[in-house]
This record gives structure tokens, sequence and C-alpha cells, in this order.
């Protein structure tokens, strides 16, 4: 009998071991996706939201938690977004502005690990589009199409300026190489990045035209972006996507809508022009559509800003005239969000997902660009590295549904 018991027995545990393996490999990857927006404003998006005036992103915020994001002092976009994506200071990841040592910041630079790459190499499929300081394009287990910095015909420096796909030089700006012909067959010859703002030259000779036809170009890109980002969603489906949009921090430089006693205003620009940076809000929010079509119940959606912007003070304004400015050469610009105090311009944090909290809203600067990368390793079950300075955002989810956060 008891050959017969041990049988039975070793049985019930093969049964038992295979049923568990099975819930174990049916239980389904997380999806995240992750938008970017360059410089986005809570004091420009909160009363655009409360006119129904982008009813994607109010629905985001309803189904979801939101809040400011501590952002890091005298931030810029590829500083943040690098200490974003390695959850660790610009000094210690290598990337510390637009120019590092005297040449533009690219990623043969990073001394840490970033999220996608850590990703990768547990085998999460991964996803980049437009996302700063990518280039040159880097091997994921998935696809990269690189944002701010990239270099090309008639951008050979890579700041803030727009070379088409076709034009990049110096650096691969796809990864993997045969994506690149897909998209130039599918999409189009798309700009990698917003254009460079005008001169003051061009200003003085006809400002009223001179802002409309740039104003075009800004759309145009816009439209270029939406059609890449749905694209890659509807062809490309990755576990973990980023996608980034860059052209409303640059409106917000030089056409923010200050009043006539702010630093920089200009009559000529900023009386015709009042809309023009409410307006990219606008757009994007049609873009935030778009990408909510590949939204579902297991899909995490994360829209965050790297800082905010916020019109001059006096004495900064002239610091910078001191120090020069990377948006645009000597184009006047009358906001800023490279402030030495962070905290003057905090970022946005809004999260959706199956076990995010709903309509709550996270006060202070609790939330730090440092928690990004901690918190999605968490969704996928993965321990953030030591060297990581940010921490797991366990107030975003509901209490009892958070076993699934690693810690």
């Amino acid at each position: 009998m008891r050959p017969r018991l041990f049988a039975v027995l070793a049985v019930g545990l093969l049964l038992l071991v295979q049923i568990e393996s099975g819930i174990a490999q049916s239980k389904p990857v997380p999806r995240v996706i992750v938008v970017g927006v360059n410089g986005m404003e809570w004091d420009l998006i909160r009363p655009l939201i409360m006119k129904g005036d982008m009813p994607n992103l109010a629905k985001v915020i309803a189904q979801g938690t939101y809040g400011k994001l501590q952002t890091l002092s005298a931030p810029n976009c590829p500083k943040v977004y690098s200490a974003i994506a390695t959850s660790t200071p610009p000094q210690e990841n290598g990337i510390t502005g637009f120019r590092v040592a005297g040449k533009t910041a690219n990623t043969s630079m990073l001394k840490r690990d970033t999220l996608a790459s850590i990703l990768s190499n547990h085998g999460v499929s991964v996803g980049l589009a437009n996302v700063p300081a990518t280039f040159p394009a880097m091997p994921v287990n998935g696809y990269v199409v690189t944002g701010m910095l990239t270099r090309g015909k008639g951008c050979e420096d890579g700041i803030l300026c727009a070379p088409k796909l076709s034009e990049v030089q110096g650096g691969e700006p796809i990864y993997p190489s045969s994506l690149r012909s897909e998209l130039l067959a599918n999409v189009g010859d798309f700009r990698i990045d917003c254009l460079r703002m005008p001169s003051a030259q061009d200003l003085r000779s006809n400002a009223d035209k001179t802002v409309d036809d740039w104003l075009q170009q800004v759309s145009l890109v816009r439209t270029e972006q939406t059609k890449v980002f749905d694209y890659l969603l509807s062809h490309h489906p990755t576990d973990f996507t980023m996608m980034v949009q860059s052209c409303e921090d640059r409106t917000g430089h030089w056409l923010y809508p200050i009043q006539p006693h702010n630093v920089g205003y200009n009559s000529n620009v900023n009386s015709g022009h009042v809309e023009a940076f409410p307006d990219q809000y606008r757009a994007f929010d049609k873009v935030l559509g778009t990408i909510l079509k590949y939204v579902d119940d297991r899909t995490y959606l994360f829209v965050i800003s790297d800082h905010g912007i916020k019109p001059l003070r006096e004495f900064e304004q002239q610091h910078m005239s001191m120090m020069g400015h990377d948006h645009g050469g000597d184009t006047p610009i009358i906001a800023n969000h490279d402030f030495q105090d962070g905290d003057d311009v905090p970022g946005v944090l809004i999260v959706m997902g199956p076990n995010i909290k709903h309509s709550e809203r996270l006060l202070g600067l609790n939330a730090s660009v440092y928690d990004l990368v901690p918190t999605v390793l968490s969704l996928y079950g993965i321990k953030a590295p030591p060297q990581m300075r940010g921490r797991v955002l366990k107030e975003l989810f509901d209490e009892g549904l958070t076993a699934n956060v690693t810690p």
C-alpha cells in the first residue's frame, strides 16, 4: 500500500506544481505607457481642464491620481529625462545638461543603466519614441526612435533643432535599423524634434508672420509625431512604451500668455498671440486621445512632465542675459524653467491604471522625478538597483491592492 500511496502523492504533487506553474504563466504581463510632455505647466493646464478644453487629460485625472512632481535644481530637458531614466542624479548618470564637457549630451555618456535597459534585461519588451537624450539609439528588447538632441543636416550640434529622419547624421536614430525604412515607407519622412525658435531679428522685421509661420510648423511636427506614435502603438506594441512631446516647452519660452507688467513682455508678439501657448496643450490633448485608444483595463498610463515653466522674474532675467540660454540662440524668452530652485517649477504627475486610486490628489512635493523608474520596475516585479535614489510611489495604489507592487 505504501508504494501506491507514494505514487498517488507524487502524482498529486506533480499536478499541483503544474497548476501553479500554469497560473504563473497565465498571469498577464502589465502594460505601461508613459507620456512625457516637456515643460507641462499646472498653472496653464488647470484652467483649460476646468473649461473643458482638455477632455482626455480630464478623463485620466478622474480615473487616476495626480499631483506635482518634484524636479531637479536648474532643470532642463536632457538633464531631467536622464535622471528620470536612471533614477540617479546628473553627476552620477553622466548627463548634466545640453552639453557635457563641451559636447552635446548623448547616450555614450551614460554611466548608469536606464529603465529601458533594465526592463530589456528582464525580458520585458520596450518601445521609446521621441524621448530626449536617447541619441544615438541604444539596443533594447524592442525599438527606439530618438528625440531631442538628435543630430542631422542643418542641426550638426543637435541642440533644439529638427532634422528629418532622412537627414540624421552622426549616429543611428532608430533601433533596430530595419525599423527606419519601415517608418519612412508607412509614416513618411518626419521631423525628429520641434523647431528652433525664431531669431530676435526675425521677430523685429515681421513679428506676426514669423510667429504664425513658426506655429504652423510646430503643428506640422506634432501631426507627424502623432502618426509615428499611432503607427508604433498599433504595429509594434510593447510591454513598456514611453513617448514624449517637446513643442509645448519651446512655445512656452517665448509665447507664454504673460501680462504687460511681466519681464520681457513684447506687445507686438504677446498681445496678438495670447492663445499660442494654451493652444499647445489643447493640441496635446488630441495626441493623448490617440494614445488612449491603446490603453486597456490592464494598462498603467503615466502622464509626466520633466518640469513646469514660469514667467521670468527681473533678477533671473538679468542672470540669463549674462549666461545665455539653450532655447534658440538670441530669441527673447519671457518664461523659463532653469531656475536654481527647481521647486519653483514642479513637473506634472498623472497616473491611471488597474489598481490606481481614482480622483486622488497628491499634496506637496512628495513625488520626485527619481520615483518613476522604481515604481515602474515594481509593476513588473523587478527590484530597483541600490544606486537608485527614487522610491516606489505606493500612495498611488488602492489599499489592499499593492501586493503586486514590489517594495
